[in-house]
């Protein structure tokens, strides 16, 4: 209806936030496209916070109170397999109705909750641990304002669609919200027990607990009714979520150690993995990250299954066929789509299905296309899976025209880009944010813009290209693609690199001006192979110098650039899965010492995020006995970050699996420091299995291939 009115500001309550909250004190669940982000008491305050279901918040206030107060909090935790948040807590002094005050920690409440299809389970709790009975006022307050994730993060709207008033009914409370779109979206909070007094925003409970007595009350909260809520349905839940949480984890290779902290980080990384993985009906698929981007976006999803394939390549193969299937076939400005390009991001919200925004589904990655073409050359080689290669040949191909035609917008062979409609991004290479493409002086760039480590994707792509041609006996294609591929690395080398400064730049502007930056760009050209190995040990001893290399990881962008700033999003600021890049680059050199240090400073990091890598963190240098320093509003978890230990620890081993007959190459192999035994069990190369195993003897790692394999292990 035309004439909707918008619905009402939710009220800010005193004491509430208004901004969100520091990621690494928020606690976060996922199932599908639901998730949860709460602080350590498990309430939902903050801006940012919330229960959303398809890019829409269903549940944006939730506090649990013994009488009318918040308890203290003893602990809270997200367990070793993502499944369970816990807080643990105990009473602030209780009023007696008529009588005297309660003493304080008397009472132990705990909260525990998972999600499970999509749907929110708690249980609270309450045990009397006095001498005497405790009467026990029990409140919950909860509300429901359907924002958009655009919103959320912090996106005006001039109308909004309406509330239906809230239908009460004994245990439960259902909220409707009529969109601009005309979707009907609904948030329903049900109770085990029924509430003594129950309003639209507040359940009351009043509870006698007997010396070493203790209550549970249940609760549930999803976008669909369901029974009411009891101990079976959350034991059943329960069990089922961490059972499907398992299944998730079993996949590929089995990583040990000797270290039980780098093993926890291990396992850590796999289960945040685990949790971001949704299944399509393409296959397996990382969401980007918690809570800012829990939905399909192509640059990450390639990167994430790029760090794992050497152990586990299925997920590559359901990125690969999810974006394909994805793939654009229109030009449209408002979308930065053409035909052939691989999409950038996908959102199910109202704002997007109302064009309000063009995140619906949007093509503005100019990485994102060559990335997609180039992983399914490293999947193939990994493989020798040329099935799927078959499946997917008109969508490389489709890809690959893009590249050649639409991607190349000044007609001189480099992939370039400049955004539609203003609403679109203005920087399209995975260092997105507005200010982190610019000159030496700290002018930004007309555009289009030609990014360096965007010719390094596309050389790998069209390198695989020609491959794949020759494979299919198209000897034409196969010359055209490898001259392609070889026109790139030369017009590299010539217009990108700064012989003075001994560095690629990171970009080249639209009147063909040279971005004399020094970013950690050029990083990602050396995972490419792309530049000589005279330029690579120059990019390389620069890029493990102290103006990138913070101590814990490698910075964006070099100390002493214009527009250097530890704090900001990327312009100076630390991201595992740069580092992680950077680090293979290095790797692929023949640098090993270098990458070592690195991923020990990453593992130092994990260890003061309790061994969960954030998107990024601030690129301050490292003093003696100081902690990193977080980033305010970074993704945890990120799949993208949390993929980055096995990018690493693939850099350090020196590690290549060929599927297609050649079976396993190991060259010059490390160990991160402090450890002296790895284990790689299961590795699948074609058919069959194989178990290695790394150890470190005197100054060397030797290797030893175990099992009943015939796979050839060539250690160098």
């Amino acid at each position: 209806m035309d004439d909707l009115a918008p619905a009402p500001e939710a009220p800010v309550e005193q004491g509430e936030s208004v901004e969100p909250r520091t990621p690494h004190r928020l606690h976060a669940l996922k199932d599908k496209d639901t998730f949860v982000v709460a602080d350590s008491y498990g309430d939902i305050l903050g801006a940012g916070d919330g229960l959303f279901h398809n890019d829409t918040r269903i549940l944006s206030r939730f506090r649990v109170l013994l009488g009318d107060r918040p308890p203290s909090l003893l602990s809270a935790a997200i367990a070793q397999d993502n499944v369970f948040f816990t807080f643990n807590g105990a009473n602030q002094e209780l009023p007696y109705p008529g009588g005297p005050v309660g003493p304080p920690g008397v009472l132990h409440l705990e909260r525990k909750r998972f999600l499970w299809e999509e749907r929110l389970y708690e249980r609270i709790t309450c045990t009397n641990y006095s001498r005497d009975v405790v009467l026990l006022p029990l409140a919950i307050e909860f509300g429901a304002d359907f924002r958009d994730m655009f919103e959320v993060r912090g996106m005006k709207r001039a109308r909004r669609g309406y509330m239906l008033p809230p239908v009460i009914d004994g245990r439960r409370v259902t909220f409707t919200y009529v969109g601009l779109d005309q979707v009907e979206r609904t948030s329903v909070i049900a109770f085990s027990d029924p509430p003594g007094r129950l309003t639209a925003g507040r359940a009351d409970f009043m509870y006698s607990l007997a010396p070493e007595g203790a209550l549970e009350l249940y609760l549930e909260i999803g976008s669909e009714d369901a029974p009411t809520p009891n101990r079976e349905r959350f034991r059943d839940g329960a069990a089922r979520a961490r059972w499907d949480m398992r299944a998730r984890r079993r996949h590929g290779a089995r990583l040990r150690s000797s270290g039980r902290l780098f093993n926890e980080w291990l396992e850590k990384s796999r289960a945040d993995l685990a949790l971001l993985t949704t299944r399509m009906e393409t296959g397996p698929y990382p969401y980007a990250g918690i809570p800012w981007f829990s939905t399909a976006f192509g640059r990450d999803a390639i990167i994430t299954a790029w760090q794992i394939l050497w152990f586990e390549p299925s997920l590559a193969k359901g990125v690969l066929t999810y974006l394909a299937a994805h793939q654009a076939e229109e030009v449209s400005a408002f979308r930065d789509s053409a035909p052939g390009k691989i999409m950038h991001e996908t959102r199910k919200g109202e704002m997007p299905a109302l064009g309000e925004v063009p995140f619906g589904r949007y093509y503005g990655g100019v990485d994102t296309t060559p990335l997609f073409v180039a992983l399914a050359g490293a999947y193939a080689e990994r493989t020798g899976d040329m099935a799927l290669i078959d499946d997917l040949w008109p969508a490389l191909k489709a890809a690959t025209a893009w590249m050649e035609h639409f991607g190349d917008t000044n007609g001189d062979g480099l992939i370039d880009y400049a955004r539609g409609q203003e609403s679109g991004l203005a920087n399209q290479g995975w260092k997105d944010s507005q200010d982190s493409v610019f000159h030496a002086d700290g002018r930004f760039p007309d555009g289009p813009i030609a990014l360096v480590e965007v010719q390094g994707y596309a050389f790998a792509a069209y390198k695989a290209m020609a491959h794949f041609a020759g494979l299919r006996e198209d000897e034409a294609s196969k010359t055209r693609w490898g001259e392609k591929a070889e026109h790139i690395r030369e017009t590299v080398e010539a217009r990108f690199w700064m012989e003075d400064q001994q560095f690629y730049g990171i970009a080249i502007d639209g009147d063909g001006a040279l971005c004399r930056t020094r970013t950690s760009n050029p990083g990602h050209l050396l995972f490419c192979g792309l530049p000589s190995p005279e330029r690579a040990r120059k990019v390389t001893e620069q890029l493990l110098s102290a103006r990138f290399d913070s101590g814990w990881g490698v910075r964006t962008l070099a100390v002493g650039e214009a527009r250097y700033n530890p704090m900001s999003y990327h312009n100076g600021s630390v991201w595992p899965h740069d580092t992680a890049v950077c680090a293979m680059g290095l790797s692929r050199y023949g640098e090993r010492d270098g990458v070592v240090n690195l991923t020990s400073g990453l593992f130092e990091t994990a260890a003061s995020f309790e061994m969960r890598l954030p998107e990024l963190f601030c690129g301050f240098g490292r003093n003696a006995g100081e902690p990193p320093v977080n980033y305010p509003v970074a993704c945890l978890p990120q799949a993208w970050a949390a993929g980055s230990v096995f990018m690493m620890l693939q850099a350090c081993l020196g590690i290549c699996v060929n599927g297609s007959g050649d079976g396993i190459e190991i060259v010059d192999p490390r160990l991160p420091i402090g450890i002296d035994v790895l284990a790689v069990d299961g590795l699948r190369v074609g058919d069959e299995k194989v178990d290695l195993l790394f150890e470190r003897v005197g100054g060397k790692v030797v290797v030893q291939a175990r099992g009943h394999s015939s796979i050839a292990v060539k250690i160098c």
